[in-house]
């Protein structure tokens, strides 16, 4: 009789703490932004890409209003007009203007992927997607190799470009890209073919191209074309290397 009157009395109490966390669930689900839902990945990547498209058309914009604004200075100050003269000068030889010459093209691919869309079993993936070190090695020995102006997809590379990969996708200044990777060099095609030999890191990712069946191409060109940069060159930071 005294079990009966104790539950009695613990009954109501449970059903009270049961409600509370009914309602701290449902608030706390409500508070979801995504409504219970998972978000897919590729169409976070889709809305950032579309975002950035828009912004890369309003600065497009401005810059030409920028520019229009410049040209109407001056005509009218002689101070201007020779700032402006100073730039052109200078703008060939930090990247700003289109170049073409002989030089070459290295194309870097992943490995192909199955008719399931999957990669082959017993091979981890890292080993069949071509990485940034992979990417970079290509630049360095390029660099390395004499290249007067080099390119990475449809944009310059500068002093202040930076190439950076998440997952096997392409971050380069603000767009991104998937493989393939193309990029193109202005120098001597023989001493750029050179250099891609002797780098490490590209003789390493020949060989799981030869492994794993990644893509390596080098073409060699009379003429190849690289376009000028149209990024902001400002340098905010820098520090000076002590050697």
């Amino acid at each position: 009789m005294h079990r009966v009157d104790g539950w009695r009395a613990v009954v109501p109490v449970v059903c009270l703490l049961a409600g509370m966390l009914f309602a701290v669930s449902r608030t706390t689900a409500g508070d979801d932004p995504s409504g219970g839902r998972t978000v897919q990945l590729s169409e976070l990547v889709r809305d950032t890409e579309q975002r950035a498209a828009a912004a890369e058309a309003q600065r497009s914009e401005l810059s030409g209003q920028l520019q229009a604004v410049q040209r109407a200075a001056a005509g009218s100050d002689g101070r201007t007009a020779a700032a402006q003269q100073r730039a052109q000068r200078l703008a060939p030889h930090v990247g700003l203007t289109p170049l073409s010459g002989p030089g070459l093209t290295v194309t870097l691919t992943d490995a192909p992927r199955g008719e399931d869309g999957r990669y082959p079993r017993g091979v981890e993936p890292d080993a069949l997607v071509v990485h940034q070190q992979d990417l970079q090695s290509v630049l360095n020995a390029l660099w390395a190799g004499g290249a007067e102006a080099m390119g990475v997809q449809d944009q310059r590379l500068i002093t202040t470009s930076a190439v950076r990969c998440i997952g096997n996708t392409l971050l380069l200044d603000g767009r991104t890209y998937s493989p393939p990777y193309v990029v193109t060099a202005i120098g001597d095609p023989e001493r750029l073919s050179a250099a891609l030999d002797a780098e490490y890191g590209v003789q390493v990712f020949r060989q799981y191209a030869q492994t794993y069946g990644l893509g390596y191409d080098v073409a060699e060109s009379r003429t190849v074309s690289v376009p000028g940069f149209d990024g902001a060159v400002r340098l905010d930071m820098a520090q000076e290397v002590v050697r």
